[in-house]
């Protein structure tokens, strides 16, 4: 089911750096190639990599991931005010925070399953949503969110560096993380938790967890304590979660309770589906085509679809864009959730069960070699990334 070649895997984590790095080139086509964009890209990647973890290993949906991306996200910014506008300490305090965040939870909510463990994951990220609004006001700043101001103490930089006029800005070492260099810190954590993702996948602990997916009830009768190991995938998907929300400060140095609504829990619910649940790189491609969606399709305004489809006669013109406006713009919701639906009717497994469907028209077409046989039992595929 796994393959556990090390040299397979290498070249596997070489295409996948390379497709990251240039993603600045490939994307350029389809107009995705601004840097925020790209942000977006690497740290929603990272969020669905690290939820894939937990639902497309073991089968557990979460509904409150989003509390764990919030976290991160109020621990960065409380790292930049109190000790170093430096992302390094920010991101490291993000991702522990995050999992000792979901740890908590975690050994709560795992005490069920199903859509019971559902349900409370999902109460326990609108405790915290409303938390943040409410009684945490002092940690949170409340509605007006988390911001950096220029009383703030950063006690290692006001020993280094002289304050200035203006707020600072996230940096590493003294680079600025805006623009590509901001892309491209994310890039290179997103590979970091890639690799970790892939090593999961890979590894006896991601068979164990792939068995309990399969049938938890079989394993616990034969006296194998399932928890630990549900509760270390939990931790380690509510790390990721911090470590995105985290890079979601060092872009933009604001914290506010939105992040944990329950809406960004089933974002990236519909990222990991999507692309297909429990492959590598699918929740990848999920987390991109909602972010495209979200940053290009909205913006399509009646306006510019006038612009486009100038060449077309009056009447028609009105008629194309008022149907084409439904779909863009504040309608681009409606195109996604079409998206969505066929991908959920017509391929289960997410694009990626696409993918491979195409790849094996391909190979028929081209007289591929079929699978061999040892003993009258045909050799399993390789399950794809």
């Amino acid at each position: 089911m796994f393959n556990l070649s090390p040299k397979n895997d290498t070249v596997t984590m070489a295409i996948f750096a390379i497709a990251v790095l240039a993603m600045p080139l490939w994307l350029a086509p389809i107009g995705a190639s601004y840097p925020d964009l790209l942000q977006k890209f690497a740290i929603f990647g990272i969020f669905a990599v690290g939820y894939n973890i937990l639902f497309g290993l073991t089968g557990y949906l979460s509904f409150g991931h989003a509390a764990f991306l919030g976290v991160g996200s109020y621990a960065a910014v409380w790292s930049f005010k109190l000790v170093t506008m430096n992302v390094l300490p920010a991101v490291l305090f993000g991702t522990l925070i995050g999992g000792v965040f979901a740890a908590l939870i975690g050994f709560v909510s795992l005490r069920r399953s199903g859509i019971y463990f559902s349900i409370l994951t999902l109460a326990f990220a609108q405790m915290s949503y409303n938390l943040a609004y409410s009684v945490l006001t002092p940690i949170t700043n409340g509605e007006t969110g988390l911001q950096l101001t220029q009383q703030d103490p950063r006690i290692i930089d006001s020993l280094f560096v002289a304050a200035g006029e203006g707020l600072p800005s996230t940096n590493l070492f003294g680079l600025k993380m805006s623009g590509y260099p901001g892309f491209y810190f994310c890039a290179v954590l997103l590979i970091i938790a890639f690799f970790i993702s892939l090593r999961i996948f890979r590894s006896p602990f991601g068979l164990k967890l792939l068995a309990i997916k399969s049938n938890q009830v079989r394993m616990n009768y034969t006296g194998f304590n399932t928890r630990p190991y549900m509760l270390i995938a939990f931790v380690v998907s509510g790390m990721y979660a911090g470590l995105a929300g985290s890079l979601l400060a060092v872009t933009d140095p604001l914290a506010g309770a939105e992040r944990m609504q329950w809406t960004a829990s089933g974002e990236v619910v519909l990222m990991t589906i999507l692309g297909g649940a429990g492959t590598l790189v699918g929740p990848l491609l999920g987390a991109g085509i909602i972010k495209y969606f979200e940053n290009i399709f909205s913006a399509y305004n009646d306006q510019l679809l006038h612009q486009m489809l100038a060449f077309l006669p009056d009447g028609m013109e009105g008629a194309v864009v008022a149907l084409l406006g439904l779909f863009v713009g504040e309608g681009w919701h409606l195109t996604l959730g079409i998206i969505f639906m066929a991908i959920v009717i017509f391929l289960p497994g997410g694009l990626m069960e696409g993918i491979r469907r195409i790849g094996g028209m391909i190979q028929k077409r081209g007289g591929g070699k079929k699978p061999e046989q040892t003993g009258g039992v045909m050799r399993p595929t390789e399950q794809e990334g």
